[in-house]
């Protein structure tokens, strides 16, 4: 699926099943949520803390995609085209940064 098709079933399941959009505070609001739902898995995953009792540890790729969904979500209630927005920031990094992590020494260890 590439972004503009998961942009697009995003919003039909929206007009679908989920009624409208939240507003976009809200949508800010749930976003921040789940990027702590993944932030709680990564450093239960990869960092210093044990999961506890009954929480899962293959969530990683179900918190993932919470992310994306919110992301996609504010992108189209705010009107943008994420596959253009991608590929101008790839763009950006490209221009400013073509050489600065090659030549980063912490980098190479």
């Amino acid at each position: 699926m590439t972004i503009q098709e998961a942009q697009k079933r995003v919003d039909e399941w929206i007009h679908t099943y989920g009624v409208r959009y939240f507003s976009e505070l809200t949508n800010l609001a749930v976003l921040t949520e789940e990027v702590g739902e993944l932030a709680r898995v990564m450093s239960r995953r990869y960092g210093d803390q044990s999961f506890k009792p009954g929480e899962n540890p293959d969530a990683l790729s179900e918190e993932l995609a919470d992310v994306l969904w919110v992301l996609l979500c504010i992108a189209n209630q705010t009107g943008v085209d994420l596959t253009a927005a991608l590929e101008a920031s790839i763009e950006k990094k490209t221009r400013r940064d073509s050489t600065r992590h090659l030549q980063n020494e912490k980098l190479k260890r």
